[in-house]
């Protein structure tokens, strides 16, 4: 609910009312709204990570670039499906809720410093078989590709197209890790 419809446009009684969970029993479990938006962002990461993982650690470097690029095939497949509408949950919470809520901000830059950190691993270690070139510092090129999907993310959304996604392939898998 949260993704289809935004984290203001979401209340806690309606996520309560969905899952039929009895509301004196919500109250007890819940300490807030803002708690437990921080908890779904923990959630979606924990799944994300387990996809992303699933299709990135192999030992080979080949399989491993063909791995990431399977996974934003998959992710850009995904977006097309749901109508370009939905993003990633993070960067829409980064957008909605962090300027206001400190927890929120808070798990946010842990979950995008581990999912850059996955990617600066990848990375070195890609780099360190001579796969892929070492001019730029795994962790800086991590971040800039984890950076950079997150951006063609929200212009997907604005422009209900997978033009950015596209071209955010073309840059990285074309040029960045060629």
């Amino acid at each position: 609910m949260i993704h289809a419809e935004g984290y203001a446009a979401t209340g806690i009684q309606s996520i309560v009312e969905s899952v039929d969970v009895p509301k004196a029993r919500s109250t007890i479990t819940l300490a807030s709204k803002e708690a437990f938006g921080a908890e779904v962002i923990d959630a979606y990461f924990d799944r994300r990570q387990d996809k992303l993982r699933a299709l990135l650690c192999k030992r080979v470097m080949l399989r491993r670039c063909s791995g990431w690029e399977a996974y934003f095939d998959d992710r850009i497949e995904a977006l097309r499906a749901a109508g370009f509408v939905r993003g990633c949950l993070l960067g829409n919470f980064s957008a909605e809720v962090a300027d206001h809520s400190a927890l929120v901000r808070e798990h946010l830059v842990v979950h995008f410093a581990a999912w850059g950190d996955f990617f600066a691993d990848c990375i070195a270690e890609a780099q360190q078989q001579g796969a892929i070139s070492d001019r730029f510092p795994a962790d800086l090129l991590g971040r800039f590709i984890l950076n950079s999907w997150e951006g063609a993310l929200l212009r997907m959304r604005a422009e209900r197209s997978a033009a950015p996604l596209i071209e955010f392939k073309q840059i990285v898998f074309g040029k960045l890790l060629a």
